[in-house]
């Protein structure tokens, strides 16, 4: 970046040239402190963005965190934040393989599912898994990532992938998070019937019909361009950070897959948090410990945290 007063801008007839550059000859500019050094110029990162379902392209810069996110997309497509669901990258699909975590890819596209029709159904808990998997948009809307074969919701047809949980039994859940509403929904007594009130993204006329139920897709992964991405935080600004290495990225998988099993959510900024507790601790002991000072709201079982450990420390033994 050239300094002001470079190569360009001239400084005002009959005055000095900034920092004194360009004075008279023989009229000294008085002593006086040092200017400070400005500060160094951080990147201008410009994203590219679409509502998924159809729309022209938006240009967004200036954000810190998800809900600031989604804020600069609605202003760019004139809608309220509110009205997003969640954002994919690389695809208008409701693809959960490409769900916007907690970083973007330098050259990630980015696509905004916004509010479609709402829907309430009518579930009977005959089991004590619904077949959910919980995910939320770190905005306060938590939403269905998983569906499995042959559970109870899998048998309900207007359910979806991609579909936004507003209310059980008309008790609004906006703003839980995930693991509060599969609690929820865990601890809903056997053969009592409830109610979801669900919101479905609005759809593009060739995804009308599509129903995604386990979320694998051939070209499963994230797709990143560059080699730095956006990491997003809950508390403090954005970073840029390098990619993970291939081997912390499959740790966090394993552990994300694990959330899966014994929580029904699924979290790949949590599971990272995790990946980086678990390599710093030399026991499960005290993995549990520092995920206990951490994330104690979530009551992790002590079985799951060996799991946990095993993954990361040990995974070619959790392989066999």
């Amino acid at each position: 970046m050239q300094r002001a007063g470079r190569h360009g801008r001239q400084p005002p007839e009959g005055g000095p040239m900034e920092n004194g550059v360009g004075q008279e000859p023989g009229t000294p500019e008085p002593p006086g402190p040092a200017a400070p050094r400005a500060p160094r110029a951080r990147p201008r990162l410009v994203f590219h963005t679409q509502l998924a379902h159809g729309s022209p392209t938006g240009r967004i810069e200036g954000f810190t965190n998800v809900k600031e996110l989604y804020a600069k997309i609605a202003e760019v497509f004139d809608i309220s934040p509110t009205e997003i669901l969640f954002c994919t990258l690389n695809t208008h699909k409701v693809d959960m393989q490409k769900l916007l975590g907690g970083q973007i890819g330098l050259e990630d596209f980015i696509f905004a599912h916004v509010r479609g029709e709402t829907k309430e159904v009518e579930v009977t808990k005959t089991e004590d898994a619904l077949g959910l998997t919980i995910t939320d948009n770190g905005a306060g809307y938590a939403f269905i990532k998983r569906i499995k074969e042959g559970s109870i919701i899998n048998r309900l047809q207007t359910v979806c992938v991609g579909d936004s949980i507003e209310a059980i039994n008309d008790h609004t859940i906006v703003g839980c998070r995930h693991y509060e509403v599969a609690r929820m929904l865990r601890e809903l007594p056997r053969a009592q019937p409830f109610t979801l009130r669900l919101v479905q993204p609005k759809k593009a006329f060739d995804m009308i019909g599509q129903r995604t139920r386990t979320g694998k897709s051939p070209g499963e992964g994230r797709v990143v361009s560059g080699k730095e991405t956006l990491r997003l935080r809950t508390q403090g600004p954005a970073v840029l950070e390098e990619e993970p290495s291939p081997s912390e990225e499959e740790a966090a998988r394993r552990v994300d897959d694990l959330l899966e099993s014994y929580m029904g959510i699924r979290d790949s900024e949590l599971a990272s948090t995790m990946v980086e507790a678990a390599k710093g601790s030399p026991s499960v002991a005290q993995l549990a410990q520092g995920l206990d000072s951490v994330l104690g709201e979530f009551a992790f079982p002590q079985e799951f945290v060996a799991e946990v450990w095993a993954a990361v420390c040990h995974p070619k033994e959790d392989k066999e």
